[in-house]
């Protein structure tokens, strides 16, 4: 394969990013992007050179390329997916995957039984830091794990509104519990507490501004995350406390307590860069390994978020054992 010829759908947000990442690349190149917002199409096309679209059926049908990024909302991905996997288009499918279970296990179902390679936008996971923090915490027993993902409110219409966002959980703290599961291992009970307290005056509104939700482990590990859009800056990390040890995630950086040493690993990485390369190489070498978020994984960092939301609106604990099964 000589360049990895690449399409968009979405090029709005976190599509310009990996748009000019993919630009970069010697070995791929951006041949087609489609938005239903005909001047985003245009523009974004002739800056890149690419063919531009409104429809996505169109381009599928008119464009050859090996790969598809998906960069929309998470209400709008409708059978996307399941057009591309049909015509053989590799898939790096943007977080949150979607807002329905049901809906993604399908999904799965149709991408697992191609020879499709699917990667879903987990970028935290590239971190050299992240790295380190893995490596350090392999074969060691996990106590405790404490999240949060503080942040400003984002004035995207759809993100306010819960049947198309989610709720900021599930479209934005959704990376740090994707690294709390990365890290310290499947989730086997959730109880979530949510409320809106302070911004109930912003126009259509109906997501929580407070989310706080406790988390049961497989190992017998216990932990929490919280998230929150009424700072007026952004914070995210976590901390994973053993006998003796902690790892302490800030932003990028990684801290590694214990008492041998507190060392301090500063990253030195363009996550994004690093994931839109293991995606390419991936592609190249027919060789999924390379990824560290597959399809399955973003399903099953969504089905925690969901099973939040559900024990919010039931006032229970959510059991994990009966969300997930997949081959």
């Amino acid at each position: 394969m000589e360049k990895v010829k690449i399409g968009f759908v979405g090029v709005g947000g976190i599509a310009a990013i990996h748009l000019k990442n993919i630009n970069q690349m010697e070995k791929a190149e951006i041949v087609a992007v489609c938005d239903i917002v005909q001047e985003n199409a245009i523009r974004v096309g002739n800056e890149y050179e690419a063919n531009s679209y409104t429809d996505i059926d169109e381009m599928l049908d008119t464009v050859d390329m090996d790969a598809l990024f998906i960069c929309v909302p998470p209400f709008a991905h409708a059978d996307i997916e399941e057009k591309a996997v049909q015509r053989g288009i590799h898939l790096m499918v943007e977080k949150p995957i979607g807002l329905d279970m049901d809906t993604v296990r399908e999904k799965y179902e149709v991408i697992n039984e191609s020879n499709v390679i699917c990667a879903t936008g987990y970028c935290l996971r590239y971190l050299d830091t992240v790295a380190k923090a893995k490596e350090y915490l392999e074969n060691k027993k996990i106590a405790m794990v404490r999240g949060h993902y503080l942040s400003s409110f984002v004035q995207t219409p759809w993100y306010r509104e819960m049947e198309k966002s989610g709720g900021q959980l599930v479209e934005q703290a959704t990376h740090t519990l994707d690294l709390i599961r990365y890290l310290a291992g499947d989730i086997e009970k959730v109880y979530a507490n949510m409320s809106l307290q302070v911004l109930e005056d912003i126009p259509n509104i109906d997501i929580p501004d407070v989310t706080s939700v406790n988390l049961t482990f497989k190992s017998g590990a216990v932990g929490h995350l919280d998230c929150s859009f009424t700072q007026p800056d952004h914070r995210m990390g976590l901390e994973i406390l053993g006998k003796d040890f902690r790892v302490v995630l800030d932003g990028v950086n990684v801290t590694i307590v214990d008492r041998e040493a507190t060392v301090t690993y500063k990253s030195k990485v363009d996550f994004y860069e690093e994931q839109d390369k293991a995606f390419i190489e991936a592609i190249r070498t027919k060789n999924p390994d390379l990824l560290l978020s597959s399809y399955k994984n973003g399903l099953e960092t969504l089905a925690v978020s969901l099973a939040a939301n559900q024990s919010q609106e039931k006032a229970q604990p959510i059991e994990m054992n009966t969300e997930i099964a997949l081959p």
